[in-house]
């Protein structure tokens, strides 16, 4: 911890105030400075391993509706817990089903079941994900893109930026054409170097099936987001086809290689900010992206770019940063595929109840921002998705803001609405296991968030 940092050491309680530790520190890049520093440092303190086990039986779950919990809530919020009491039971939703409700504006938490036990989240982990890039690359990071000349060669350096457009390869295309001509060359090889990843391998809990369309293997170079087994060759033939298109004879097939630190720089691209990225990656829940950001960050705090490196950092962000329960947390890879990641619904609530807070704004304020509204159409809470258009739960549309999460076997939903009295609540359900449809299953859980947000009373 620096000098800088305070910290209160009260846990998640279910049910009860004080749910997580409290950590005040500076922000800015000041804060990135001293994750990436504690990031050297060993850790081997029990809150950050977690056991590997569910977190509480059937017999030790909490439910914070038990007897005299309700007291001193307001009417409204009474109805509301009663609610979600009875509403949680939807045979829809199965037996293996946890949530949690906390009143961000008071500090409490206003209804909790099975709230510790951790459950497959499916893509809530790109929560985990975001909050981690955003804290140690900051907001304002941008992935660049280079073209350098060497010896008879063009090489196209990857740099991570899963964002990559053919117009942006087609800018690089036409400045290096126009380079090369001055220089009277008019013809050259053509390489790719994406050694700024070592090569992919499969996450635990990931098989060989998911390539290339659930997911392409994890390079630093692709373009238009194709999902093909190598994306890095897939940029340098189009990047190739681009040279030849504008008068540039391409010798031979593109190549592997390393750029050399000899190497003339030709032309560059810059991606968006990290903060514009994130949000594309959360509304459409990109497994690409997620799977990028998370090397790019652990790359950044000194870490090897793979996925452990990655998500001993997601650790290191939420725990020391920010105070997050890791209690019972397992994170395999940055996006959620993984079948072997397990987070309680009480830590997915903590990531979020985050963004609440103004002193956060800056730095995970594009997480609120890229979070899918219901209703919202081209997001996963779209009508394309069927989602909200139930009749218990259209009164919600516009009003709820949450990141899906669908695996075969786990559907999550977790995120933000205001009460009509402008009262933040904070919410996270997941549910493991149900027999349901799919489609009855997300209409259940859009029933809860409805629930919480007050409009289906």
């Amino acid at each position: 911890m620096t000098p800088e940092e305070t910290q209160q050491t009260s846990t998640f309680v279910p049910g009860g105030r004080r749910r997580h530790r409290r950590v005040e520190q500076s922000g800015g890049a000041g804060v990135r400075r001293a994750v990436v520093l504690a990031m050297a440092v060993p850790v081997v303190s029990a809150a950050l391993a977690g056991p590997s086990a569910f977190a509480a039986s059937d017999d030790a779950a909490t439910t914070a509706t038990a007897a005299g919990a309700t007291e001193g809530l307001s009417p409204d919020d009474q109805q509301t817990v009663a609610n979600l009491d009875a509403r949680v039971l939807d045979q829809r939703l199965g037996s293996n089903v946890s949530g949690v409700v906390l009143d961000a504006d008071s500090d409490s938490t206003l209804w909790d079941h099975n709230g510790s036990t951790a459950l497959m989240p499916a893509s809530n982990v790109k929560l985990a994900t975001s909050t981690a890039a955003l804290t140690v690359l900051g907001p304002d990071h941008r992935f660049t893109t280079k073209v350098v000349y060497g010896h008879g060669t063009l090489t196209l350096v990857g740099g991570g930026d899963r964002t990559l457009t053919g117009d942006d390869l087609a800018e690089l295309a036409k400045t290096a054409v126009a380079g090369l001509k001055r220089a009277g060359l008019t013809t050259v090889k053509v390489a790719v170097d994406d050694s700024l990843f070592p090569e992919p391998t499969l996450a635990d809990g990931w098989n060989d099936g998911y390539y290339p369309d659930t997911v392409a293997p994890v390079r630093a170079l692709v373009v238009d987001g194709r999902g093909v087994q190598d994306t890095s060759i897939d940029a340098g033939q189009t990047f190739a086809k681009l040279l030849s298109q504008d008068g540039i004879t391409v010798d031979g097939d593109v190549t592997r290689g390393t750029a050399g630190h000899g190497d003339v720089p030709v032309a560059r691209h810059r991606s968006a900010p990290l903060a514009d990225i994130v949000k594309r990656m959360l509304k459409t829940s990109d497994n690409n992206i997620a799977e990028t950001l998370l090397r790019m960050t652990a790359l950044q705090a000194g870490r090897p770019a793979t996925f452990e490196g990655g998500t001993e950092v997601v650790r290191q962000v939420l725990s020391y940063r920010y105070g997050v329960s890791l209690d019972n947390f397992e994170m395999h890879d940055g996006s959620g595929l993984s079948r072997t990641d397990r987070i309680p619904a009480a830590t997915l609530a903590q990531i979020l109840e985050l963004l609440t807070q103004p002193r956060y704004a800056h730095t995970l304020g594009s997480i609120r921002e890229g979070l899918p509204v219901a209703g919202e159409a081209g997001s996963t809470l779209g009508p394309e998705w069927g989602r909200f258009d139930d009749p218990n739960s259209q009164c919600a549309v516009g009003k709820v803001q949450a990141k899906t999460g669908t695996l075969t076997g786990a559907v999550a939903l977790s995120g933000l609405t205001r009460t009509d009295d402008g009262e933040w609540r904070v919410f996270s359900f997941v549910e493991n296991g149900s027999t349901a449809a799919p489609d009855a299953i997300k209409d259940a859980m859009d029933g809860l968030a409805a629930t919480v947000n007050g409009c289906w009373a």
